[in-house]
């Protein structure tokens, strides 16, 4: 079953252009994933969305992604209540809506 997760994060002022060049220069390879997007909500805000084959295939590359995380997670802010630098969810595919091009 298809998967997702979602990650949102908060830049530092001084951090904004480094961060969108680490996501740029990103190559890895992660097994299951089929593609991603990095899209900005607000003034400094962000969100990366992933799509992947299996659930299973985002736990396995977890440690891989944490790795990517640490090479710009001093350009994040904290987001406040307990949560840290980053706000992660993931999950399967529970509804699929087709829509008519």
């Amino acid at each position: 079953m298809a998967a997702f997760n979602v990650v949102r994060f908060r830049v530092k002022p001084e951090g904004e252009a480094r961060f969108l060049d680490e996501h740029r220069k990103m190559r890895e390879r992660l097994a299951g994933m089929k593609r991603a997007a990095l899209i900005k909500t607000g003034e400094r805000s962000y969100c990366l969305v992933g799509e992947w084959e299996r659930f299973e295939d985002i736990v396995a590359a977890r440690p891989t992604m944490i790795a990517m995380l640490d090479r710009f997670r001093d350009t994040l802010e904290d987001l406040g209540g307990g949560l840290g630098a980053t706000d992660p969810v993931s999950g399967e595919v529970v509804v699929e809506m087709k829509l008519n091009a």
